[in-house]
């Protein structure tokens, strides 16, 4: 065999595994540019989700910001109670005072009080009661020189009678 005989065979061989070689390569091409657009659909829907995230994370911190501004409110709030309710209780030991002094002054005794009168406000589950003014003494035992008396005095007036 003469030596192009062996050259070409040799370069039919060649060729045929150049031929074989570029098939597998085209089906690994197509495989990745089908890869190639699935990447960029992944890419696409995760920028809108960084995007969606970013606004999420802006709304949570205006949130918040208004949750902390309405803490600050009720702590200020709380406070507000706190002082009031010991200035109520303040007020109630005075009035209390005053009652037991009043009551002393005019020489009437404290009232027994049964077990179960005052079951329902040690409890705080029972209904309320108006305070309404005991028929003791005269009309316009109370009054005022004109006879008159203002609504802050009938409530005071009122409270006492109903503690005694």
């Amino acid at each position: 065999m003469t030596y192009s005989l062996i050259v070409d065979l040799f370069v039919a061989v060649l060729l045929v595994v150049t031929i074989g070689y570029a098939i597998v390569l085209n089906k690994r091409l197509g495989k990745l540019r089908g890869d190639k657009v699935e990447l960029e659909k992944l890419a696409t829907t995760f920028g809108e989700s960084t995007i969606r995230a970013e606004d999420s994370i802006e709304k949570l911190r205006n949130t918040a910001d208004m949750l902390q501004g309405r803490m600050e409110k009720a702590e200020a709030l709380r406070d507000d109670l706190a002082f009031l309710i010991d200035r109520g209780g303040q007020a109630a030991d005075k009035l209390e005072d005053l009652v037991r002094a009043t009551r002393d002054k005019v020489g009437i005794g404290q009232r027994p009080v049964s077990e179960n009168a005052n079951a329902d406000v040690d409890k705080g589950d029972g209904p309320s009661r108006p305070l309404t003014a005991r028929p003791d003494g005269p009309a316009g035992a109370y009054a005022d020189d004109d006879g008159v008396k203002s609504e802050a005095e009938r409530e005071l007036l009122k409270a006492i009678r109903s503690s005694g």
